[in-house]
């Protein structure tokens, strides 16, 4: 995977904490190249983390798969940055464009999944493939704070937004 975006792409960003947000995105990713190779696209996919980013990445790119935590009611400090940082570099210019979004979270993640849908509103972007959250039962300070790790039915839902999410460019 090269750090350079160029052509018809599908950008996945994440931020991670605790693993659960990080995997999400690696098993988007998988299922995505899984489907080029499948179907023998010419299109790319890329995996970055979220300040790492650019506005370039993000112009160049045709879909977008935003993956990150909950914290506190919130999307993570990191993802927001991300997102601030890349406004108003790419409004206008990524209009129609679509996108999804896994949040991961210990029992809610709604604050944070409308977070991210206000932003990509703001960029007029298209939610082609329904966001989701990614609930990972944790409660308690040591749970929440602990390293997770996706069960298999959540791994097979980040797996199908990657996919799907590649397979509409």
């Amino acid at each position: 995977m090269s750090n350079e975006i160029t052509g018809s792409a599908l950008l996945i960003v994440w931020h991670s904490r605790t693993g659960a947000a990080e995997a999400a995105a690696r098993q988007a990713y998988d299922a995505a190249l899984a489907i080029r190779r499948e179907l023998g696209e010419h299109h790319n996919v890329y995996l970055k983390r979220a300040c790492d980013v650019t506005p370039q990445d993000m112009l160049e790119a045709n879909a977008y798969l935003f993956c990150a935590p909950e914290n506190l009611a919130s999307l993570s400090g990191q993802m927001k940055e991300c997102l601030d940082r890349l406004y108003y570099p790419v409004l206008h210019r990524i209009e129609g464009r679509i996108f999804s979004v896994i949040i991961t979270a210990g029992s809610d993640g709604e604050g944070a999944l409308r977070q991210v849908r206000r932003i990509c509103s703001g960029w007029r972007l298209n939610e082609r493939v329904p966001g989701i959250i990614l609930n990972m039962r944790s409660d308690t300070e040591a749970a929440i704070l602990a390293p997770k790790t996706l069960s298999e039915a959540q791994r097979q839902q980040a797996g199908e937004i990657g996919a799907t999410l590649f397979a509409l460019l």
